[in-house]
């Protein structure tokens, strides 16, 4: 515990040590550091009182979502969503991708007959409050299928059945 403060410290010295020898920054060293134990302890408490020792502690969110967004960079994975009136979902798919095969990703059929998928960034569909305001507006775009689907995107595909 009296070392948390210079967790950022830490994390620092040892991205230089592993940066790759010539690289001009040790940014693209990945490193994750955290206390173990605390992080346990954490994980053993409800979403509230968790929340209240890691911000108490200077922690933050804490490693675990860190760890992921960092495991996600690593592999190269970005996210896309789809909504209904339903349920919003998140699809993971890896960067550089295409719109039919993110479709595929929902189900083969909609990669097979993908016709055009309609796009939006899922913070500005939040903001405007509805798909249909949101195509009211003019601020859905229409993407064929050679769009490279971009972490964030909101898609509804249209498709042959």
């Amino acid at each position: 515990e009296n070392d948390l403060a210079r967790i950022p410290e830490f994390e620092e010295l040892v991205r230089k040590e592993l940066a790759p020898p010539g690289s001009a920054s040790a940014s693209q060293v990945e490193v994750l550091g955290m206390s173990v134990q605390l992080e346990a302890e954490a994980a053993q408490l409800d979403a509230k009182d968790r929340k209240e020792m890691l911000e108490a502690l200077g922690l933050g969110e804490g490693a675990l979502p860190r760890m992921v967004r960092s495991a996600y960079h690593l592999l190269g994975l970005r996210t896309f969503f789809t909504t209904g009136e339903k349920e919003t979902r998140a699809w993971t798919f890896h960067a550089g991708s295409k719109a039919p095969e993110c479709a595929g990703k929902i189900h083969s059929d909609l990669q097979r007959g993908f016709i055009r998928a309609d796009v939006i960034m899922w913070d500005e569909l939040l903001r405007i409050g509805s798909w249909n305001k949101a195509k009211d507006l003019g601020k859905i775009r229409v993407e064929g299928k050679d769009y490279e689907v971009v972490d964030g995107d909101t898609l509804e595909i249209r498709h042959n059945t």
